[in-house]
């Protein structure tokens, strides 16, 4: 067991005993176990199968190549409509972590099938666009986060892009992804107006100075 996850289910003020439970069972199924991203991440041949998350009103297993795993009974979500890739399993007590057990072991074993095989998920792209490395590890460690992005126009997208990636560090990229995270789950453009005064709506004029 990893001591960062242990830290990280110390840190949580709710899904504790969910969260525990689901990474016991998880364990149980021969991955190895690390941090990344901020949340615990499972692995398993070399590639990253799965990670726990924890929600205002639920806690998730997310698959990162859910949408390839066979899901006869319909339990996997996409966090949204733009989501390829990744698939949710959702949970709110630790009895219904419990009653579904088994499901949660084929779905790993699944997974780690899937990663041994080196089968990957074909993307469908419709913009001539590459995002910088942290950008796509928010997109799939943060589910709301990838669903708020990928509901932005492809030319806030690209906007987005541009900006995180000419910062030359990556611990400046990773800042200013997460500071523009709040804008980005608003719904906001990087030059979007988010005082409500300027005149150019939707862009900023600048007119939020005259009230700074």
């Amino acid at each position: 067991m990893s001591k960062d996850v242990n830290e990280y289910l110390g840190r949580l003020d709710n899904w504790q005993d969910e969260l525990s439970t689901l990474r016991h069972i998880v364990l149980g199924c021969g991955v190895e176990e690390t941090v990344k991203w901020g949340v615990p991440v499972y692995m398993a041949h070399n590639g990253n199968i799965a990670l726990l998350g924890s929600f205002k009103d639920h806690c998730v297993l997310s698959f990162i190549k859910g949408v390839l795993l066979n899901d006869p009974e319909k339990v996997l979500e996409s966090p949204g409509e733009n989501s390829q890739s990744v698939r949710l399993f959702r949970f709110r007590s630790v009895k219904e972590i419990e009653e579904k057990e088994g499901l949660i072991k084929a779905f790993i074993f699944e997974a780690m099938e899937v990663e041994k095989a080196g089968i990957k998920v074909a993307k469908q792209n419709n913009e001539d666009i590459v995002f910088v490395e942290e950008l796509q590890k928010k997109l799939v460690s943060d589910p709301l986060f990838s669903d708020a992005f990928f509901a932005l126009t492809p030319g806030r997208r690209r906007a987005y892009n541009i900006y995180f990636s000419s910062a030359k560090q990556s611990k400046s990229r990773d800042a200013r992804i997460e500071k523009y995270t709040p804008r980005i789950l608003n719904g906001k453009g990087i030059n979007d107006c988010v005082c409500g005064h300027s005149k150019r709506m939707p862009n900023c004029d600048g007119s939020h100075k005259l009230y700074e």
